[in-house]
Formats: structure tokens, C-alpha cells, sequence
């Protein structure tokens, strides 16, 4: 896909500069801030963009894909602003008279104002959807425009966004973030606020709805998933202006209408905002085999059954050759001059403007009229004889597909292929040699158009301004001579709902399988790091006394509970009185291949969450990211294996054991606190709807596998009394309840009290008998129209069953002649396998869905979306 969040402009290779702006306009300039100040809010803003889950980017290595912002921000002061606005609303209405002269009478190509190759030969010309219009009044609902500073400090369009327009979500991000790390300097401001904008954007979505559509229609925004570029940027805008956040699969047209496929059935849906590019939109009418958008969806359109915004087609808009025939078209449709100028540029589909490019080729960006993977903009000057002889000759071969455009900013001449030009920025000429984008966003309103009161700016030191390559975003802080009145928001804008079921109140089965996934996730990841701690002490208590009933219980348990970190082919003996075997429990707790790790919980449940942004809440993020962070800090750093680095027969005991448990402890600690708070946020801070309670009941089926896994691993095999003793307190440490039990027995512990408190004792939140009550009331608050749950609630039940005839001081003494509990061991597995039979169950009732339609050449291949499961997780899901 598309990176919308690139902007090719081109500068010098200087080093970057210090942004240093004037402060001379705040009430009082003595409180400006100083650089010790801005160093610390550069700081802030880093941590609170990390707690807040701010990615650029899907599945990047550790530390990368992180959304970069400098809180200093780029000020534009009210007299300029409201020039610029007027210039980008003028810009706005050619831009939309335009398109709905394209898919209507088209009197711009007749009349030869446009050259009618340069718009039907594009690629974002859709003739699926000629004649289609949008209610409302306008075409163009959503645009951005994309601006630098020219030669002379006046703003200067390079771009112009129609497709489905991003960053209005890091906008806002950027300014809250901005706002708390300068809290200071921002309450004395009097800067335009966003949220006007965002407020008009609502309004514009319910004016496009079909006549049909209710008083409330449903509106959804239409992702291409996690996996997109942008995940973050889309999950804000839905959460920002309540809308479910959809993907293609989620989406059902039936009867010519567009359905969302909730859990509890189908929901019509109105408008669909975009953010899909139109092309992959529809792989019946438009690109065959797309996997990321609805089969079905343009005749709907065609239909007048749902409005898109913005319209499939819009991207014909993006095509610089446009920007060559604008001043005329403003002057031609609006009766105006172009109050907002573009670079010069020539598109080479005329031969006059072809022989200017291809001659001056060392001076010129050569742009392709349609993104592409294959295509780039080139910037003339940087290419050698051949490479510009190689260049001309594709232009030649197709010159509709190419412009010519003069490099904004200040250019020094200098010797061929290493003049370099060079721009002021964004803001007032304090930038320094760098590229600067501001991205601007205006939206339909009231009859024209309302821009955004400042908007996303970015700075890059290399010659391209990428978010994808490093650049650094900067808020935008528009002077006000009074405070921004407060937006009038229409009555029914945020009226309640009549009585009966509310707008939207059902999710997708793939959202729905997530939630559930994030609270297996969260209970295999705090599981797994109280397994290791309970492990982890024993080491460091008993490794160097192996013949000791610590040595041996220790054997017992790193079998029992850690066998991923074993050498392979170990066996433990807890009576032998040989050396436990060595683990690298460290792998269990930082790497992300290593099978059952905390680790590769841990990013398994930021996928899940990442894939839901639209339904947690934002609280959500803070505790995960501080867990990942203390697992990324731990992975950093260098320490010793074991098995690598350690003679085992003569190396001092405290070297030997640092090897193994070294840094183990504080970064569990970290992980524990982090999971905890987590839990909480789920429990206190999330409407008991649907979601919350698949979220929960992820997390007790969980726990009830774990929990009976660790007991069959565990309690089945009977040891020697002191052995015993020391991995029934090891259970209980793992499972959360040592000091209960140490509250309610005296004695040590033994098998009948520990299976009490761990299987039949309701009150406690991590017994089996409170898993199994917590897990049938969630499932029966989640609606299951398409399927019986009986089997579902049969296996549970079954389980509950077994669970209250578990005769737990018959079960602990009947042990056959090879030493093991055979009842127990039966009753166990009996549970395990319903628990597990139930799983999946659980899942075929509420996750699975009908194939989605194709056509028959599926020429996008494979997608790397998230499902919501382990690659190795087998049926049930217990990885």
C-alpha cells in the first residue's frame, strides 16, 4: 500500500539545525523555556508516546516503527494562518468542482482545460464508479494538502491528498502529547484548538448518508488491519469519532446493502470512511483477488445503498500533473486566481512540456503521475550521464506517466549532479537546512469547507520526508487574538439513543477473537513470569545442594514447569540426588521464539490489543508498553548462558548461579507489576459490553488450562514428604495463593488442602471452581446467533461436574505401585481435555465465519494479518 505519510521534498545535505523558535509573543517571555526544559519534554514525550502504544509502521523490530515527535512546536501566527486558511478552502472547492466534473459531464476535458490522457489514463480514475454521486453536496468530503516554504517564505503546495487522507490522528496525538510535556508554555498560549475539525468531520460523515440511512446511521472506518502503516493513526480517528473500526472481512454486502457481521448478526452500515485505497476496495469490480476490501461493495455504492468517503476515484485528484492546469481551472470553474501556488511543473504528455523535461533533466524532480512500488520521484541533479540517459528513455516510452517539476527553496548552483536545494521549513526560517512538510486537512462543512486549525508537520534531515524513514513530526500551534469558541455541535450530534438497542453496539467476530486472544495472552504472559519466579528462587535456594530435598524438588520443577529451558534430552530425577540439569530460564523470559516464553506472550497480547485499538481503553497501552520495555531493556543487554559459559564442575556457585537467574528478578517484577496494573485496567476501567466479557473469558480458560496443567505436572507423581512439601509450595507460589493457604493451615502443606484451595474453593480468583463460574456467566452474555452453544456449555459443565466430585484426600492417597496418583491423574486429564475440547468450541460458535467471497485469480497472494492465534498454537489454543 500507499505510503501516505511520505512527502517527497527535496533539500540540502547540511546538518540539521536546532529548532529555536521566538517566544517573543507569549504573555510573559521570561517563561519560555529553556533547553534544559525542552531536553526533559523531549524525554517526556518519548515515554508517553511508548505508553500510548504511538507506532509508524506493523511488526518492526524492537525500538522501531516508533512515532518520533519534537514537542517544540512550529508557530504560525493568526494573520498568516488566515490567509492560508482562505487559500486552502479556495483549493479545496476547485479540487471537488473538479472531481465532479471528472465522473459527471467531464465539460474539462471537452473544452481541453484538461487533457483528457492525463486523467483517463490514470490509474485513480475508476470508470466502475462514473456517474456516482455523493449525498451531501460535495464529492471531495476529506482532503489534505501538503505545503512547504518557497524561495521567498511564502507557503507553496507540492501535494495534494484525495485518496484517503492520513495523520489527522498523530495530529492530535502530537498535540496532546505537546500539550503535556510544555504544560507550561501551552496554558499561557492562545492557539486554535483541533477538536472544531474533528467535530465538522462527524457532522460531514452523517450529511453523506443515503437517503435510506436512519436519523442515526451507522458509520464505520474501513482498515486495511494492523498490518497497515498507519494501524495507529486509523484506530485513533475511529476511537476519536466513535466509529467501529472495520475490516474488509467484517463487511457483507446482501441485498445490494453493505451489513457489518456482527457476532449477534448483521448491522446495515450507512458510510463507510475509508482508508483503504479504492482500487483494493472491491475484488469483484475492481482489483481482482483483493483481500482488503467488501466483494459486492461498488454496486452498492452504484446502488445509492452506501455512501464511501472519500469517493472511490478520488485518487485521481493525487496526480501531479494536475498541478501543472490548476491556476487555469481556478480561474475557469471559480472564476479565481490560484490563491495557493504550486512548484512549476510540466506534465510530459504534451510534447512541449515533454522537450522541456527531457532537456533540463539535471536540474528537475521528475515525479510518476501514480504511486507505485516500481516508480519513485527522482531528483535529476543527483543522477549520472547514464542514469539520466536510462531515466529519458522511460519518459519517452510513456510521458503521460511522468512531470517535471522545479525543486522548491533556495538553489545554489554548483558543479553537475551536486547542486542541492534548500528550504526554510515549515515555520518561520528557523529550521535550518532540513525538508519540512506541513500537511494540512480541511473537511466539508456548512456548505464549504473547514481546515484544520494547524496540522501535521514534519522534519526530516534527509532529503525525502518519510515517517518511514526517520522523520520527525512536530505539532503546529496556530496564534489566536482570543480563546477558539467552543464548537457548535448540532443537538442530535450527542443525543441519546431512543430506547432499545444504540447505534453500533455489536463488534466483528475478528474483533471479538482478539479480545479473547488478549486475555489469553495476558494470562499465559503473567502465568508464565509467576512460573519462572517461583522457579527462579528455588535455583538460587537449592542448585548447589542438589542431594538436599530443595536440590531434588528443584529437578522436579524445571522439569515439570520449565522444560523449554532444559538441554534436550533431559531427564530430571527428583530422587536420584544427582545436579539439577542447567536451564536458560532467561530464554523463557526475553526470547520471542523460544515457545511458551513471557516474551512471545507478551508480543502476541500488543498484536491483539493493537488490532482493537478502537474498543480498550487508552489506559490499556500504558502497562503493556512498560512491560515490553522492561523485556527490550533485559533482551539488550549481554549476559552469559549457562550451557556456554559456565564449567558447571569448578565454577564458583555464585558465578554459576548469576548465569542462570541473572537479571531474572527485577525484569519479572517488571512484567508482574505491568500485567497487574493491566488486569485492573480491564476490570475497572472497561463497560462490561460484549468485548469485556470475551476479553474475560479468554483469561479464564486460560488460567483453568494452566492451572491443571501445572497441577497434572506437578501433584500426579508422588515424591518423599520433604520433597513434596517444597513443590506444593512452589504450586502455590506460581498459582497466587501461598499466603492464603499459610492463612488457613498452620501444617505444611498437603496434596487434599492444596487441591481445595486450588480446584473446589470458589473465593479464591485463581481456583479452578472460579475460573469455570466466571467463564459461563461471560459466555452467557455473549450473544451466539449463528450456532448452538450446547456443546460448548456441555464441556464446561462437564468440567464443573468433575470438579465438585473430585474427593480431594481419596484422590492425594491412592497411588498406584510406579508412584503415581492414578485418580488424579485421571480427573486431571479429564478436565484438560474438556477445557481444551471447549476452547474450541468457543471459538467455532463466536469466531468463525463463512469463507469471504473472491474471484477466482487471487492476485494478492498471502497476508500477513494477525488471527488472533499462536502460529503454533494447536487446537485450544494451549501453546
Amino acid at each position: 500500500m500507499t505510503d501516505l505519510l511520505s512527502s517527497p521534498r527535496l533539500v540540502g545535505d547540511g546538518p540539521a539545525v536546532a529548532h529555536a523558535p521566538d517566544w517573543t509573543w507569549l504573555p510573559d517571555p521570561v517563561d519560555a523555556p529553556t533547553a534544559d526544559d525542552l531536553a526533559r519534554a523531549r524525554r517526556e514525550a518519548e515515554q508517553i508516546l511508548a505508553e500510548h502504544g504511538v507506532t509508524y509502521g506493523a511488526d518492526l523490530p524492537d525500538g522501531q516503527g516508533r512515532w518520533r515527535l519534537d514537542p517544540l512546536p512550529v508557530v504560525v501566527d493568526e494573520t498568516e494562518w488566515a490567509a492560508l486558511d482562505a487559500a486552502l478552502v479556495q483549493r479545496a472547492e476547485l479540487l471537488d468542482a473538479v472531481l465532479h466534473d471528472l465522473y459527471g459531464p467531464r465539460r474539462l476535458l471537452d473544452d481541453r482545460l484538461l487533457p483528457p490522457t492525463a486523467v483517463l489514463a490514470h490509474p485513480g480514475f475508476l470508470r466502475a464508479v462514473d456517474g456516482v454521486r455523493t449525498p451531501g453536496g460535495r464529492e471531495l468530503v476529506l482532503t489534505a494538502t501538503d505545503l512547504v516554504r518557497d524561495a521567498g517564505g511564502g507557503w507553496c503546495a507540492v501535494a495534494d491528498r484525495t485518496q484517503a487522507p492520513s495523520g489527522a490522528g498523530y495530529a492530535m496525538e502530537d498535540r496532546r502529547v505537546t500539550a503535556q510535556v510544555l504544560a507550561g508554555v501551552y496554558r499561557q498560549a492562545p492557539i486554535a484548538r483541533l477538536g472544531p475539525f474533528f467535530h465538522a468531520l462527524r457532522r460531514a460523515l452523517r450529511d453523506v448518508a443515503p437517503r435510506t440511512a436512519s436519523d442515526d446511521p451507522r458509520i464505520v472506518l474501513l482498515s486495511p488491519g494492523p498490518g497497515s502503516e498507519t494501524a495507529f493513526d486509523q484506530a485513533y480517528l475511529a476511537s476519536m469519532l466513535g466509529l467501529p473500526l472495520v475490516e474488509g472481512r467484517d463487511l457483507l454486502v446482501r441485498d445490494g446493502r453493505v451489513h457489518l457481521e456482527g457476532i449477534d448478526g448483521l448491522e446495515p452500515v450507512d458510510v463507510v470512511l475509508r482508508r483503504v485505497d479504492a482500487e483494493w476496495c472491491d475484488p469483484l469490480d475492481l482489483r481482482a483477488g483483493s483481500r482488503l476490501g467488501v466483494p459486492g461493495l461498488v454496486r452498492a455504492v452504484r446502488g445509492g445503498a452506501v455512501s464511501v468517503v472519500n469517493p472511490l476515484g478520488a485518487s485521481v485528484l493525487e496526480s501531479p500533473a494536475l498541478l501543472t492546469y490548476l491556476p487555469r481551472l481556478a480561474r475557469a470553474v471559480l472564476d479565481q486566481d490560484l490563491a495557493l501556488p504550486s512548484p512549476p511543473t510540466w506534465w510530459c504528455g504534451e510534447e512541449r512540456s515533454l522537450r522541456h523535461v527531457l532537456a533540463h533533466l539535471d536540474r528537475l524532480v521528475l515525479k510518476p503521475t501514480a504511486h507505485g512500488a516500481d516508480v519513485a520521484t527522482v531528483p535529476g541533479w543527483t543522477l549520472s550521464s547514464a542514469e539520466r540517459d536510462e531515466l529519458a528513455a522511460r519518459i519517452r516510452a510513456e510521458p503521460w506517466a511522468w512531470v517535471g517539476q522545479e525543486p522548491v527553496g533556495r538553489h545554489t548552483p554548483g558543479g553537475v549532479g551536486t547542486d542541492r536545494p534548500d528550504a526554510d521549513g515549515v515555520g518561520p526560517a528557523d529550521l535550518g537546512p532540513r525538508a519540512a512538510v506541513l500537511r494540512t486537512y480541511a473537511v466539508a462543512h456548512a456548505g464549504t469547507y473547514a481546515v484544520m486549525a494547524g496540522g501535521l508537520a514534519r522534519v526530516a534531515d534527509s532529503a525525502v520526508v518519510s515517517s518511514a524513514h526517520g522523520a520527525v513530526a512536530k505539532d503546529v500551534w496556530v496564534l489566536a487574538a482570543q480563546p477558539a469558541p467552543v464548537p457548535d455541535v448540532p443537538a442530535r450530534e450527542d443525543a441519546v439513543a431512543a430506547p432499545g438497542r444504540a447505534v453500533g453496539a455489536g463488534i466483528s467476530p475478528r474483533s471479538a477473537e482478539n479480545l479473547y486472544w488478549m486475555g489469553r495472552y495476558a494470562e499465559r504472559a503473567e502465568g508464565e513470569a509467576r512460573v519462572l519466579r517461583a522457579v527462579a528462587d528455588r535455583w538460587d535456594d537449592y542448585h548447589r545442594s542438589p542431594g538436599s530435598a530443595g536440590g531434588r524438588a528443584l529437578a522436579v520443577l524445571l522439569q515439570a514447569l520449565t522444560p523449554a529451558a532444559l538441554p534436550d534430552g533431559t531427564a530430571a530425577d527428583g530422587g536420584s540426588g544427582l545436579a539439577a540439569p542447567v536451564p536458560v530460564l532467561r530464554d523463557l523470559l526475553v526470547d520471542r521464539a523460544t515457545p511458551g516464553s513471557v516474551a512471545r506472550a507478551v508480543h502476541r497480547l500488543a498484536a491483539a490489543a493493537a488490532a482493537v485499538r478502537d474498543q480498550l481503553s487508552t489506559d490499556v497501552f500504558g502497562p503493556l508498553a512498560r512491560v515490553e520495555r522492561a523485556l527490550r531493556d533485559e533482551r539488550g543487554r549481554h549476559r552469559p548462558r549457562p550451557d556456554q559459559a559456565l564449567d558447571l564442575g569448578a565454577a564458583p556457585a555464585a558465578v554459576e548461579a548469576a548465569a542462570v537467574t541473572a537479571g531474572l528478578r527485577p525484569t519479572l517484577d517488571h512484567v508482574l507489576t505491568g500485567m497487574l496494573a493491566l488486569s485492573g485496567v480491564a476490570a475497572e476501567g472497561l463497560t462490561r459490553d460484549v468485548g469485556w466479557h470475551l476479553l474475560d473469558a479468554g483469561r479464564r480458560i486460560e488460567r483453568a488450562q494452566n492451572l491443571v496443567d501445572m497441577l497434572a505436572a506437578t501433584l500426579v507423581v508422588r515424591h518423599p514428604a520433604d520433597v513434596e512439601d517444597l513443590l506444593l509450595e512452589s504450586v502455590l507460589l506460581a498459582s497466587e495463593s501461598a499466603i492464603t493457604y499459610r492463612r488457613r493451615h498452620q501444617s505444611s502443606p498437603t496434596v487434599a488442602h492444596v487441591l481445595d484451595l486450588l480446584v473446589h474453593d470458589r473465593t479464591n480468583p485463581r481456583s479452578l471452581a472460579f475460573q469455570l463460574d466466571r467463564l459461563l456467566a461471560d459466555l452467557e452474555a455473549v450473544p451466539a446467533p449463528w450456532r448452538s452453544a450446547g456443546q460448548r456449555d456441555h464441556l464446561l459443565h462437564g468440567v464443573a461436574e468433575l470438579v465438585a466430585e473430585l474427593d480431594t484426600v481419596a484422590v492425594g492417597a491412592v497411588v498406584a505401585d510406579d508412584g503415581r496418583r492414578v485418580r488424579l491423574a485421571e480427573a486431571l486429564d479429564s478436565m484438560l481435555w474438556r477445557l481444551r475440547a471447549a476452547s474450541d468450541e468457543i471459538e467455532r460458535v463466536h469466531f468463525v465465519r463463512p469463507a469471504a467471497s473472491r474471484a477466482l485469480d487471487d492476485l494478492w497472494g498471502s497476508t500477513n494479518e494477525h488471527d488472533g492465534r499462536d502460529d503454533d498454537a494447536p487446537p485450544g489454543g494451549a501453546a
